[in-house]
């Protein structure tokens, strides 16, 4: 009987040292040296009148395992989202772009979280086909991303669309002038330095 519970107690021991060791695995993501850009177009027959700006969406948490099984998390507050600075742009209309962005396009108060949890992660030519589940706006779907190591940091870019959140791109005297419906997302990830 003690040489089954001391084989026991081994077989805990081993599952929580590996324990330990995947969960070591997971490194935290560098958010002072991380970011997400989101570049939104214009479109419609007076296109020209509008103004295509990018907008910064800062990761407020988030790890990455870059051992197997590798994976990534992270996490936006919907409401730190802003509105870069443009110089073509009057301060006054660069306002009222990101109030427009916060309560007709993000719903922040709403739906204050944005995040990214991958299902899987494939080694290519090109670096990694990441592919994962996209939370925004209250609804989640399916997005991929070819990302590839540059000096510390994973970067890549995918494209999204607003509708497929359930987000009508906004539109403006008439129709004429309109957000397009497809988002470019940049992205640059660092991890906190290891000891």
């Amino acid at each position: 009987m003690k040489s089954l519970i001391k084989t026991h107690l081994r077989a805990l021991g081993i599952v929580v040292m590996l324990s330990c060791l995947a969960l070591g695995a997971d490194r935290p993501i560098d958010v002072a040296h991380s970011m997400v850009r989101i570049h939104v177009g214009k479109s419609g027959l007076f296109s020209a009148a509008g103004h295509e700006h990018w907008v910064a969406a800062p990761i407020v948490e988030g790890n990455i395992a870059e051992t197997e099984p590798q994976h990534i998390w992270f996490r936006v507050e919907a409401g730190k989202m802003n509105v870069e600075d443009d110089p073509k742009v009057s301060p006054a209309d660069q306002a009222q772009v990101q109030e427009t962005m916060q309560t007709k396009v993000l719903y922040s108060g709403d739906y204050p979280e944005i995040s990214f949890r991958s299902t899987s992660i494939e080694k290519n030519k090109d670096g990694w086909l990441v592919q994962g589940d996209l939370t925004l706006h209250g609804q989640t779907h399916s997005v991929s991303a070819v990302v590839h190591k540059s000096q510390n940091a994973y970067v890549g870019r995918c494209q999204i669309k607003q509708t497929d959140f359930g987000i009508k791109p906004i539109t403006v005297a008439g129709g004429t002038v309109k957000v397009k419906d497809e988002l470019q997302v940049e992205f640059s990830i660092m991890l906190v330095p290891g000891p």
